[in-house]
């Protein structure tokens, strides 16, 4: 879509250049495709040369201009090569790519740091980098740099933390939850619809501390995480009760890519498949009557 009322495309990524008026400018798949009234300068950050994705010894920066591809691309990449049999959830990568059913055009061009700043529900990066205790490193107009979990940073639907002129920098993922076992469960209404249910389990080593944490996306308007203690893994009367308690009826999401009620019914049932695969509990007969959507 075309902006008529932009003037300027400025080349930065220092939120001192930011004004009132102005969009920070990544990939610009949902800028373009929503459009503007108002916007009169895009802050193009493209130009900063972040690398897309870094090994450290503290675990994963993921740099918000790192593209889709970029990310779906590294776990067979040399750079990846050190850390790919101990990093064990880097198998939700591509599942989670897989989830933004987009042309390779898209992959492309999207970002992370757009995908979580955009903070749809169904946002894919927010729930990989979220499930997996992300952490938002974000720079402020003033010099000031916070940081945030992305569990928390992404507060709606299509809301945030981020105030006027801020700049999501990366998202840096620590080392423990990369070397977890995961499990990951998406439903959708349709064969390449939006997902109207994500989920995802992760079940820390014991060396990590051995917590069980199932994080709540697309099915609520926020993420929502789920954590138990090694000594406290929960049954499944157990983990229905922590559902309830966490998840007010209200929090689920409500548009053409489910209802409530569905979205609800299909969350109680996925956390409980993670609960049984991760925690290895007897595997028992679900209730067909509930599966309403298409995995």
């Amino acid at each position: 879509m075309d902006m008529n009322t932009v003037t300027d495309l400025v080349p930065t990524a220092d939120p001192a250049d930011w004004r009132e008026g102005d969009a920070w400018l990544a990939g610009g798949t949902v800028l373009f495709s929503y459009g503007s009234r108002t916007l009169r300068r895009l802050l193009d950050v493209t130009t900063a040369g972040w690398p897309a994705l870094t090994v450290t010894d503290g675990g994963l920066e993921i740099a918000a201009t790192c593209t889709v591809a970029e990310l779906y691309a590294f776990p067979d990449a040399p750079a990846s090569a050190g850390v790919r049999g101990a990093w064990r959830a880097l198998d939700l990568v591509r599942p989670c790519c897989d989830a933004f059913v987009a042309s390779f055009k898209i992959w492309n061009t999207s970002t992370v740091g757009g995908n979580v700043a955009t903070s749809l529900p169904a946002g894919p990066m927010t729930s990989l980098t979220a499930a997996l205790d992300g952490v938002a490193e974000v720079w402020g107009p003033g010099g000031g740099r916070r940081t945030q979990p992305v569990a928390e940073l992404v507060t709606g639907e299509m809301r945030n933390t981020l105030a006027p002129g801020e700049l999501l920098r990366a998202i840096r993922v620590p080392a423990a939850a990369l070397r977890a076992r995961t499990a990951f469960r998406r439903l959708s209404l349709s064969n390449l619809g939006r997902s109207g249910v994500l989920l995802v389990g992760r079940l820390d080593a014991p060396d990590d501390g051995g917590e069980l944490v199932i994080t709540v996306t697309a099915s609520t308007r926020r993420p929502v995480q789920l954590r138990f203690g090694a000594g406290a893994h929960p049954d499944a009367a157990g983990l229905a009760a922590a559902i309830d308690a966490a998840i007010p009826p209200d929090l689920y999401h409500d548009d053409i890519h489910g209802l409530p009620a569905w979205r609800r019914d299909m969350t109680y049932r996925l956390a409980e498949e993670i609960r049984r695969e991760l925690t290895g509990a007897p595997t028992g007969a679900p209730d067909d009557s509930t599966d309403g959507g298409r995995r």
